[in-house]
């Protein structure tokens, strides 16, 4: 039988296999709300066979949107575009559905990326002033973001809490906390982006005060038994940054808090980063983490192949992967995994009679 197409649990969530679609923004929101884009978009994933969906970046307050073009979850508008969204996918699909709650901090007011995604000033028409933990650009010439107050950082973890009380009410089935890609919990916990000198910076357990805060503060809202679970950058790729270690030492605080799973990607954070591009090549992360803590973890970047997934749960290298890019450019590649595997993939009834005569059961 193949691991990849094993049950995994992820706190109280069971999933029917080991795939799971990474969020992936889409730039196509108005003024935070989803669009007829994300019905289609969104839908077309839930069809793919995978053990889980989540959706896009979903920022917790305008100003921690990536773009003017990103969704979010900050207010009743924004919660009844996404609670429409997800009845449009729900009525043809029971796949699990999570969010991922995120803040851009300093890389917030770009462009959208196929118009340059370059940084845009508070004074542009799309723009607005961002923040970070320090007044440290992201990249010279970009604007220089304002250091959060303490009392800043204390509306940001209630806002990350207000909108998991409004992912709950959405009915989503697990949420997952953005740490990764050098957006706003990721430059508080690496010494590149943080040079704060109060219990918000320095040491290591100064940069990560903010991630726990909004985990416990996540916890509270949704209640215990609730899956929520973390993205995390594992490395900076920079000297002197946020490095495996720190991520273990991470990972097992948050194992002790009842985190119910982690995702472990990589990078983001630097403009100097060198990242050694590979298939598998932030799996060695994955793996590390997995040997220090009890919840579950998903590995991600360059998968692309049913046998190299399928060897990175059964070495027992990472709990379950996930796919990006991958998935949007073969949004069956669930289906064809389970062919190349001689697996079984749920498929919806207006699409049996497409199942390969020569796969009798492969849709079960």
């Amino acid at each position: 039988m193949s691991t990849l197409f094993t049950p995994l649990k992820l706190g109280s969530l069971e999933l029917d296999n080991r795939i799971i679609i990474a969020p992936m923004c889409q730039y196509s929101a108005t003024d935070g709300k989803t669009a007829p884009w994300h019905d289609m978009h969104l839908g077309n994933l839930a069809q793919s066979g995978a053990g889980l969906l989540i959706i896009e970046a979903t920022a917790v307050e305008p100003a921690g949107r990536i773009t003017y073009g990103d969704v979010g979850l900050w207010d009743d508008e924004t919660e009844a575009a996404l609670a429409g969204t997800l009845a449009a996918v729900r009525s043809h699909s029971d796949m699990p559905i999570a969010v991922q709650l995120a803040h851009a901090g300093r890389k917030a007011s770009c462009e959208k990326p196929w118009l340059g995604a370059h940084a845009l000033s508070p004074d542009d028409e799309n723009g607005w002033q961002v923040v970070a933990p320090s007044a440290i650009p992201f990249k010279e010439g970009d604007p220089v973001p304002e250091s959060l107050s303490k009392a800043r950082i204390a509306e940001i973890v209630s806002a990350f809490a207000e909108s998991a009380k409004r992912s709950v009410r959405l009915g989503f089935d697990a949420i997952e906390i953005h740490g990764a890609h050098g957006y706003l919990l990721h430059q508080f916990m690496s010494p590149h982006a943080n040079k704060r000198d109060d219990e918000y910076g320095g040491s290591f357990e100064n940069r990560t005060r903010i991630v726990l805060e909004v985990f416990d503060a996540i916890r509270a809202a949704v209640g215990k038994d609730y899956p929520v679970g973390i993205r995390i950058s594992a490395t900076d790729w920079v000297e002197d940054g946020w490095d495996i270690e720190q991520s273990v030492a991470l990972a097992k605080l948050l194992d002790a808090r009842g985190c119910d799973f982690i995702h472990i990607s990589s990078g983001g954070l630097h403009i100097e980063q060198k990242i050694p591009l590979g298939p598998n090549y932030q799996v060695p992360f994955a793996a590390r983490i997995k040997s220090e803590v009890s919840m579950p973890t998903i590995a991600v970047g360059l998968i692309t192949e049913a046998e190299q997934a399928e060897a990175i749960t059964f070495t027992g290298q990472a709990d379950a992967i996930a796919l990006a890019r991958g998935i949007l450019y073969d949004p069956r590649w669930p289906w064809h995994a389970a062919a190349t595997l001689g697996a079984e993939v749920k498929a919806a009834p207006q699409y049996l009679r497409c199942q390969p005569r020569n796969l009798k059961s492969l849709f079960g």
